[in-house]
């Protein structure tokens, strides 16, 4: 029983750092709602998505070869490689986001944005959002599903350990949102870090699909790579922001001199 308890505590710390860029997807995702059924939105989307990865558990234990052995291969003369389900799954996912957070890059530099400040994110059906959010869900919890069939095989101790994920995700993704909401300046970084999570998942879709160009392999993105890139953005943007405030202050008091 220890040992089960202590499994489930490592599943729930896999869960938090593999966690983030799937919660911040979520957290931009249900912008696309109005204002009164974000936190709605952002609740059913997370906990469809918490039964489908049970789900997922369950036929991953059946049929795990099915998504892991190739279903097609290639070779031409400057590119070859072997996709399977999973690669297939990992690379349409991050393809996706990258098209997700490139459209609402652009969107926020439409000329019609610079005029209306306060207009929100082109709205979406409600339950298109849901599906994203479910979708999305689902392609970013292969990993830690993997990861989690490495570390147990008691069905109750990995369900256990989506279930309590699922619930500190609702939480923390209604504390994200109200965040960028009120700091709309970060919404960039969001869009720019989501950018570099669909470049992940296309690396490591690539490495699972064993993709060469010209002879050389993919090589997949670690996480621990991500959040280097993570701290260095964060980082850039905080000393721009003073940067531009020093800027701005010096500009006030040049302007207040010329007057006197």
């Amino acid at each position: 029983m220890m040992e089960a308890i202590l499994t489930l505590l490592m599943l729930l710390l896999l869960q938090a750092v593999l966690g983030f860029d799937n919660l911040l997807y979520i957290s931009l995702e249900s912008k696309r709602v109005p204002k009164d059924q974000q936190q709605r939105v952002r609740a059913i989307g997370i906990a469809i998505a918490i039964a489908a990865r049970i789900i997922l558990i369950v036929v991953l234990l059946k049929v795990i070869q099915f998504f892991q052995d190739p279903i097609f291969s290639f070779h031409t003369g400057f590119i070859e490689g072997e996709f399977s389900v999973h690669s297939l799954i990992v690379l349409l996912g991050g393809g996706f986001i990258i098209y997700t957070s490139v459209k609402e890059i652009f969107h926020m530099l439409a000329l019609e944005e610079v005029h209306h400040p306060d207009n929100q994110p082109e709205q979406a059906p409600f339950k298109k959002v849901i599906t994203s959010i479910v979708v999305m869900n689902l392609v970013f919890s292969f990993d830690s599903i993997l990861s989690a069939m490495a570390l147990t095989d008691t069905i109750w101790v990995m369900t256990t350990a989506i279930v309590l994920s699922g619930v500190m995700m609702i939480w923390l993704s209604d504390h994200v949102a109200r965040f960028l909401q009120k700091n709309r300046m970060y919404e960039v970084l969001g869009l720019f870090v989501l950018f570099i999570v669909g470049i992940m998942l296309l690396s490591e879709g690539g490495h699972l699909a064993h993709l060469k160009f010209f002879g050389h392999p993919i090589e997949p993105m670690t996480k621990a790579t991500f959040y280097f890139v993570l701290v260095v953005l964060v980082l850039v943007d905080l000393v721009q922001s003073r940067y531009q405030k020093k800027l701005l202050a010096a500009k006030e008091a040049a302007k207040g001199a010329v007057q006197l």
